[in-house]
Order: C-alpha cells, then structure tokens, then sequence
C-alpha cells in the first residue's frame, strides 16, 4: 500500500497485447490517482488454462509468504508492527488506522505534519478573477427552474415576489406532494393552515387563478458553527422579517440534487416548487397587506424574507455527480452563479470566526463518540495529510471544491478557508450586496451588530423596543455541558492550525481591508 505500481513498456498503445507487468519503486503513491486497465478476452483456451495455472501458484506462494511473516512476528514476540504495515500519511481516512496509527505525540510525527502544513501553504494561491458561466449554460443546466422562476418581480413590493399562474384544481391539496413535509413535522403542520387558506389567497385575474410566489430578500449563507443559529433568532424577532419555516432548507445546495443528508446518497431531487412552498406562509402576508384596505389605498408592504442555510456558501459537493468535468477538477458552476441569474439584487450576510476555533467547535458539535482533545489531534493530521496529497496534482482551489477530498477528511478544514468562497461570490455579486460580520464582535457588541445587519437590510432604524426585544435573549446555539468538559485542543494543534489557516486569513483581511479578520489576538468563545 505504500509503493506506486506503473505499467511496464515502451508503447502505451501496445498494453492490450502484452501481459500486464507491474513496476515497484519507492515513490509514495498518490491515492487520487486510478488506474483504469482493459482487456480483451484470451483467444485460446490454452492460453486461458496457463493463466488459471499462474493464478493459481501466484495465490498458493502469497499464502505462504503470509504464513512466514505472520509466523516470525508471533514467535519474536516483536510488537513495532508488521513489516507491511501501511503508512498512515498516505491512506489515514480512506482505511482504518487500527492498532497501527501513529504516534501524534512523538517529535517525528509532529515535525512531519509541520511540514505537511508548510507545503500546503507553498501552494496557496489567488486567482485575481473567476470568469463566471453565460446564463445560457445556466439555462440550460436547470431548465425547470428558470421557466418558473422570472426574470422581474412585483413593483412596489420590497421583497422578490410574482403571481405564478395555478393549474391544479384550487380545491385541492397543493402542497401534498411537497418532499420537506416527509422530512419536517413543523412544516407539515404549517401546511395544514396553508391548505386552509389557499382558496382566499388565490388571486384571478381574465379568468386564471394565480398565486403569489416569493424568493427571499437576504440570505444568511454561512458559515456553520459561527453565530448564524444566533443571528437567525434575533433577526426574526423583527416585525418586518419573515423566515422559511425551519432555519436551514439547503435546498441550493442539497436538496436540488437529492442529497437528504450527506451520508445517506441521493434522493428524490426537490423541485424549486417545493422551496417556494416554505415562503407561501410570508407570501400570504405580503398579498393581504397589498389589498386594497377599507378606505380603497393599498399599502405598501415592508416585510421581506430570509433564508439561513449555512451550507449556501461553501458547499458545491454536489457539482461531480451532476456537471461535466470539464475545467481540470474544478466545479464549471457554483450555487452563486444560479442565485445571480435569478435575482442580481438579491443581498447576503456571512458570520465568521477563528477558523482554528470553528473547526473545533465544529467537530465537538458534529462528533458522534470518543470526542477528545487527542482525537481532534489525529483528524487535524489526517485532513491536512489528504489536502497535501490533493495539491499534488491539483490547485488549491480545485482541491478546496474536490468531493473526493472533503467527503474524506474527518474534520472540515475546508470549510475554514472563508476567503476562497468570498472571493468567488464576489465573481458575480457586488461588494456592497455582502455583508461580513465576525462572531467575537456579535458576542462582545451584539447591540452594534445588530443595528449593522438592519441598516444593511434596509430595515431603517431600531426602535428601543425592537432593540430590547431582540438583544436581551441568551445567545443561541452554544457549546453543550459535556463538550465543555472536554476542554480546549491540545496547543500543538492550535499551533498547526494557525500555521495552515494564516495565509488565507491574511489575504481575507487584505480584501475585507480589515486586520481584525487576521484573528491574531483572538480570544476564545
């Protein structure tokens, strides 16, 4: 397992005419590559029988040889290993470690993941612009969802919203084949009251029914395990903000694609009808607020929408399975180009923090058993050990967007590495339509931050109930009991960390032309 086999033979195009032969040199293998061989069938049948007898001994002498090796480590009481233990720098994660995975407290092991980290950031890079794809291949990659959506929505009204023609039977159910409500008991019970309320809502015009559909106004797109669970709650305390039903439909990311949850493999892909669902209960206020009142002056509606999956920014995992490879390992779209094309005015918040201290909190939230400081250590080493191998063959962020790789690593380093989306959303969105907030600031001023995301909103000023209202909660989302217990990661790991993480931090803060996004003198939450 820790040598690379490579064909034997002058003449590539020759392979099907010559026995497969196999070179073994000391070279580390890289395990992204594969090595696809096709033969044709034996012509002869005593050609067959003399590869059946090969087969045969070639099987009979591995046995043996398993028997001696096995044999010797027995009687020799030797306990350092097999002599064919396979090295954990090249396989960690995508085999088992074992009785055999090394040591990450001995000075070998940690001077080599020293220097894993110090060739991951020789090869970090900034593309100075990403051309993004023409809105024709956008079209054309998901027809249905651009013949449903338009292309201009309702004047007068602040949030993104359009009358869609109805052609069901409006006395029937229209949200009985929605796929959130087999996943969502909250949400099917929100669907009880819509289903009552739909016929009212039903607007006709030349004879057509027609109801109202939205998108959101802002979107809260990342990142997890930064504040975002807080700022949703607060946020939707505000009179004039409505929210999908439950925080996180993933449905750009995920559930477009059919992916329920990650480890699960595809499903049944939800169509953007089902999404729009989740905005019908916000939608119906907004159409009441549009009708004409007593006195026959309609009112103009404030309210907008948000969404808040926090998966929106970073996660493109699904493009490999759906999109041609055609742009060298490289995704030829991202979530944000389809949101563009759709809604150019659309506008989106990120929270951020320590990446070093994302990525533990990250891992004490998602782990299942046997959390501990010493296990954090050892996926910290085997993450950065795949990305090295990644950046072999690939650029760093071919490597960042590879599935393979972060379906892989047992912690999300990638997902820390805020400046590679940021500067690819800044590809088709303006700077002023993003705004970059940090959590240790919401947590230390939460009263500024606030008054910062409604000015940025357009939401006007806070009034000191509103402000009361939506300061004086607990903040949401923290750190459970028994993952405190735990303690802090190991120093060595927050040194390797801050060692991978620093060029990209420095380069967010060059662009965000803020030295506090350097997180330098950060101090724990």
């Amino acid at each position: 397992m820790d040598y690379k086999y490579s064909l034997l033979g002058s003449a590539v195009d020759e392979y099907r005419k010559r026995p497969l032969l196999l070179q073994v040199d000391d070279t580390p293998m890289n395990l992204f590559a594969v090595l696809e061989v096709k033969r044709e069938l034996p012509r002869r049948w005593s050609t067959l029988r003399c590869f059946r007898k090969i087969r045969l001994y070639s099987f009979l002498f591995g046995l043996a040889i398993m028997f001696l090796i096995m044999a010797s480590y027995t009687l020799t009481g030797d306990k350092k290993g097999l002599l064919l233990t396979p090295s954990p720098y090249h396989f960690s994660s995508l085999v088992s470690p074992g009785p055999f995975a090394f040591n990450l407290s001995s000075v070998k092991d940690y001077a080599h993941i020293k220097l894993v980290v110090k060739y991951i950031t020789s090869k970090v890079e900034f593309r100075s612009s990403r051309q993004p794809p023409e809105l024709k291949a956008l079209a054309n990659t998901e027809p249905h969802m651009f013949s449903v959506i338009p292309r201009k929505f309702l004047p007068g009204v602040k949030n993104p919203c359009w009358y869609e023609e109805y052609s069901g039977n409006i006395t029937s159910d229209p949200y009985r084949t929605n796929l959130y409500a087999l996943y969502s008991r909250h949400f099917r019970t929100v669907c009880e009251h819509l289903r009552n309320t739909f016929r009212e809502h039903v607007f006709h015009h030349d004879g057509k029914p027609y109801r109202m559909r939205c998108l959101p106004y802002f979107y809260i797109i990342g990142q997890p395990k930064c504040g975002t669970t807080d700022l949703y709650k607060r946020l939707r305390l505000h009179p004039d903000v409505k929210f999908t039903v439950f925080k996180e439909p993933h449905w750009w990311t995920r559930k477009r694609f059919g992916i329920i949850r990650l480890n699960q493999g595809f499903h049944d892909r939800y169509p953007v009808e089902d999404y729009l669902d989740l905005f019908d209960q916000a939608a119906n206020q907004i159409q009441d607020k549009l009708t004409a009142n007593a006195s026959g002056s309609p009112s103009q509606p404030n309210i907008i929408m948000g969404e808040a999956s926090a998966s929106t920014m970073w996660d493109n995992s699904a493009w490999m399975y759906f999109y041609d490879n055609t742009t060298k390992g490289e995704p030829p779209f991202l979530i944000q180009d389809f949101i563009h094309a759709l809604q150019p005015d659309a506008r989106f918040i990120i929270m951020l923090r320590d990446p070093v201290e994302r990525l533990y909190s990250d891992y004490l939230y998602f782990g299942i058993a046997n959390k501990s400081a010493e296990d954090f250590h050892e996926k910290v080493s085997e993450s950065l050990q795949l990305i090295e191998g990644c950046l072999l063959e690939y650029t760093m962020r071919s490597c960042v967007y590879n599935t393979t790789v972060n379906y892989a690593m047992p912690v999300r380093l990638q997902v820390g590495l805020y400046i590679v989306f940021l500067m690819d959303w800044l590809t088709v969105f303006n700077r002023e339509q993003i705004l970059v907030l940090r959590l240790e600031d919401h947590a230390s001023n939460m009263k500024y931050t606030m008054h910062k995301v409604c000015d940025f909103l357009k939401l006007g000023p806070l009034t000191k109930e509103i402000e009361s209202e939506i300061t004086r909660s607990p903040a949401s989302n923290t750190r459970r009991p028994a993952d405190k217990n735990l303690g802090p990661m190991l120093p060595i790991t927050k040194e390797i960390l801050r060692a991978f993480y620093t060029p990209f931090n420095e380069k967010l803060a060059k662009v965000l032309r803020n030295d506090s996004f350097l997180w330098e003198n950060n101090s724990k939450l």
